[in-house]
């Protein structure tokens, strides 16, 4: 039928044919829900920043974000169908698809590194994991720290059994530190600059007691979605973990972009505060072992020793295969 239509018809048709297949094209962008294991800090700049660049849109994602209330929190948010994707550590991963049955697997690392540490106040006598029996340390609910400390008390000869461990909010726990309310806190060492800040206004100094002293090489935060998201969703999948890998590549190139983005989103975080974990956050992400493993990606033998060390700490079947608890396929090729 196109030949017997005029040249005018016929440009009529084609510029409705394009408006067709543009609207196809914006109606194809993934609505994606993120949800954070914590607050959002510096640390979770370069995800703010993509979107404000439009790395996330170029690749087909139209993302939202929202705060998390710590590991075991997100993880259940996103079992629940109430986020697309979580970002939790691993551990807690491990113990709830055991414990729980919970339908979730990683499809990405974060940190090829663990930055689990303790914050403690500078003045309180506290320089090891040794002598904190009868000591409060902070917690959120399905906190990893929690989840590897008895682990890091083997080491140290120090009785967990004798610690107290007081739930609060995520939010709170640098306040209460700094208030002398709770003897530690949990964090990941990315945090140190922006929380040491808060304790220096309050004239206070902090101090930082890493996990990895206790040989903790392992994975740690990383990105997960339900079983259910991997059958029906997987090219959403696909483009959110190039879109990712590009915004971290972009934060990398530009600190201070990625951080003015950020800050502007999240108007409570400061610049200097943001830079300063973001860009201790950047040391977890491309690391050596990024480079054998890709960035992003996971070894056999690292995520091996992750699971045992993380079975050993809670208890789980130290027979179960770890690999069945993740999947890599939607990372982008290596070059």
């Amino acid at each position: 039928m196109f030949k017997f239509m005029s040249t005018a018809a016929r440009a009529v048709l084609g510029v409705a044919v394009a408006l067709g297949a543009a609207t196809g094209a914006a109606r194809a962008a993934d609505n994606v829900h993120l949800m954070l294991d914590w607050i959002p800090t510096g640390d979770y700049a370069p995800y703010y920043a993509g979107i404000a660049s439009g790395i996330y849109a170029r690749n087909g994602i139209t993302l939202r974000i929202s705060r998390g209330n710590g590991s075991g929190d997100t993880l259940s948010k996103v079992a629940g169908g109430a986020a697309d994707i979580g970002m939790a550590d691993i551990s807690a991963l491990f113990t709830a698809r055991q414990r729980s049955s919970v339908p979730l697997k990683m499809i990405g690392a974060v940190y090829a590194h663990s930055p689990h540490s303790l914050f403690v106040l500078k003045d309180s006598g506290i320089t090891s994991f040794s002598g904190l029996e009868g000591k409060k340390i902070g917690i959120t609910p399905g906190n990893s720290h929690r989840l590897y400390f008895p682990a890091v008390a083997a080491a140290a000869h120090t009785d967990p059994s004798k610690i107290e461990w007081v739930t609060v909010d995520g939010s709170a726990m640098g306040p209460l530190l700094i208030a002398g309310k709770i003897d530690a806190m949990p964090s990941y060492s990315t945090n140190f600059y922006y929380q040491n800040k808060q304790a220096q206004k309050a004239g206070k100094e902090l101090a930082f007691l890493p996990f990895v002293e206790a040989g903790f090489a392992i994975y740690s935060l990383a990105f997960h979605t339900s079983e259910a998201t991997i059958q029906k969703r997987p090219e959403m999948l696909r483009h959110f973990m190039k879109a990712t890998l590009e915004a971290w590549d972009a934060a990398r190139a530009d600190p201070q972009a990625a951080c003015e983005a950020h800050v502007k989103a999240n108007q409570q975080v400061d610049l200097d505060d943001c830079l300063g974990s973001l860009k201790a956050t950047l040391a977890f992400i491309f690391t050596d072992h990024a480079r054998e493993a890709g960035v992003g990606g996971i070894t056999a033998e690292r995520l091996k020793k992750t699971y045992e060390v993380v079975a050993k700490a809670q208890d789980l079947d130290i027979s179960v295969d770890p690999q069945t608890a993740v999947d890599m396929s939607f990372l982008p090729a290596r070059q």
